[in-house]
């Protein structure tokens, strides 16, 4: 991350997920790091990633057990924000198994006041909605700085096109809590893995650039292929996703099983991905007017933020038209 750009592109969090402690907390019922795995332990890990100059997170569960079943910290609390604070932890990921989740509404708020208690900035990531029917979003962007919407994404497309479905059915009632400090979270970039092509990962970086979603990649750096890592480093779509305005985008329009999303940006300009759903054999011809766009109609310049064309001037009329790849996006 330090030497090949992603530090410098914004990428600035390295987390480690489920399954770092060992099953049992020690004597003195503190967390204890997997001797064989960390061996060093936690602290040292921390202070090597900060030396590297970047920040350190790492996952823990509002429950009696994570959800691959080592120690949570419900009933802990105290003693392992202490933990993590001394630790020099910067970013914690709460999930929600093994817990009622009615004890979420106070439970999640609890913890956070802990985390601001020990005067350290600890980004606070939540699975609270995630677990709940009804998730109170007022609380919840009130408390958390992130939180989990929906259901553990996997390295496929389904996996990627479910999740838009149902931002897209639910976008209008999750973009009122977004903003600059608290972000709905669709889930990790799985770009460079095994599940995607390389049209459907511009698809996930750009829909989730759109989104203002956390972008957090969850793939293997050190084997990725050079054009999905050129996915992962495109600033000027990355600059989309960290819009200072902190807008959440829409989706506009669907039909003919292709989808519009629309993100409003800082400077006025718009964020406009055209995605393809179709899995046929050829590309497919869209035609979109401004209102199926949701721009106000006048002269735009548009740039292709995948091939980096230059600006051009373009007089729109009253559609765009652009053919896109199967399961792809222009």
């Amino acid at each position: 991350m330090e030497k090949e750009g992603y530090l410098a592109a914004g990428y600035n969090y390295i987390a480690v997920d489920d399954c770092w402690l060992e099953k049992k907390r020690d004597a003195n019922k503190r967390m204890v790091a997997d001797r064989q795995r960390f061996p060093s332990g936690i602290k040292a890990l921390a202070d090597y990633v900060h030396g590297k100059g970047l920040k350190f997170g790492i996952y823990q569960d509002y429950g009696t057990k994570t959800c691959a079943g080592y120690p949570g910290v419900l009933g802990y609390e105290e003693i392992d924000v202490k933990t993590f604070a001394e630790w020099e932890v910067d970013y914690i990921k709460l999930d929600g198994c093994n817990v009622d989740t009615s004890q979420f509404d106070t439970g999640y708020p609890a913890f956070g006041k802990l985390l601001n208690e020990t005067g350290r900035p600890i980004l606070y990531s939540c699975s609270w909605p995630a677990y709940q029917d009804n998730p109170n979003y007022t609380s919840i962007a009130k408390n958390c700085n992130l939180w989990r919407n929906y259901r553990d994404i996997q390295d496929s497309w389904t996996s990627v096109k479910n999740i838009m479905q149902w931002f897209a059915k639910n976008q209008d009632e999750l973009v009122k809590y977004a903003g600059p400090g608290h972000w709905n979270d669709p889930d990790m970039l799985i770009i460079g893995n095994f599940g995607l092509s390389l049209d459907q990962a511009r698809v996930q970086m750009a829909v989730w650039s759109i989104l203002a979603a956390p972008l957090l990649m969850s793939v293997d750096l050190a084997t990725i292929r050079p054009e999905f890592k050129e996915v992962l480093l495109n600033e000027d779509i990355i600059a989309v996703d960290q819009d200072p305005l902190g807008k959440q985008g829409l989706r506009v329009w669907n039909g003919s099983d292709c989808e519009i999303w629309n993100r409003e940006l800082g400077d006025g300009s718009y964020a406009i991905a055209f995605v393809n759903l179709r899995e046929d054999g050829a590309p497919f011809t869209l035609q979109a007017s401004f209102d199926n766009m949701k721009i106000p109609k006048q002269i735009y310049k548009v740039k292709d933020l995948y091939k980096d064309e230059k600006n051009v001037l373009c007089d729109l009329k009253d559609k765009f038209e652009t053919r896109i790849n199967p399961t792809g996006l222009y």
